[in-house]
């Protein structure tokens, strides 16, 4: 397995990918019109031994309160389900996470399980005041 950059011929593999993991399209969606408008900074994939696909992370600008400050967000990520429960989604997160440090970006945030995302250093929302335009529970405000 490799974590790696996406490259341009990964786009339809991560369409795929995320129309298989999610319930809906949304994600997928959501990550088509973000690359289309040059709102994707930085994509993250696992590939197997073969170069395919079986993982994507993508980080993305956020604003606050309409202000850009610099930061980014965290998703969707997703594994596909035969490669689950091996630690490929923290790898791919890691690696984001350093080189977004790497590059300069001063924060990210992310909408997920507290217990998950902590392990990467991830604060609840409510420490810092920041809140959600969505309406989403509290506690997966994630800083």
């Amino acid at each position: 397995m490799l974590i790696r950059t996406e490259a341009p011929a990964d786009n339809l593999s991560i369409d795929r990918l995320l129309k298989a993991t999610f319930p809906t399209h949304a994600e997928a969606d959501l990550v088509r019109t973000l690359r289309e408008n040059g709102k994707i900074t930085l994509s993250i994939v696992a590939s197997d031994d073969e170069g395919q696909v079986i993982g994507s992370a993508q980080f993305s600008p956020v604003t606050l309160a309409g202000m850009d400050y610099g930061w980014q967000g965290l998703a969707p990520v997703a594994v596909a389900e035969e490669y689950r429960n091996q630690g490929i989604a923290e790898q791919m997160i890691r690696e984001g996470l350093n080189i977004l440090l790497e590059l300069g970006y001063p924060a990210c945030v992310v909408l997920g399980d507290p217990a998950y995302y902590s392990r990467f250093g991830f604060a609840g929302a409510e420490q810092h005041r920041f809140r959600c335009q969505w309406d989403i529970p509290e506690a997966h405000s994630r800083f």
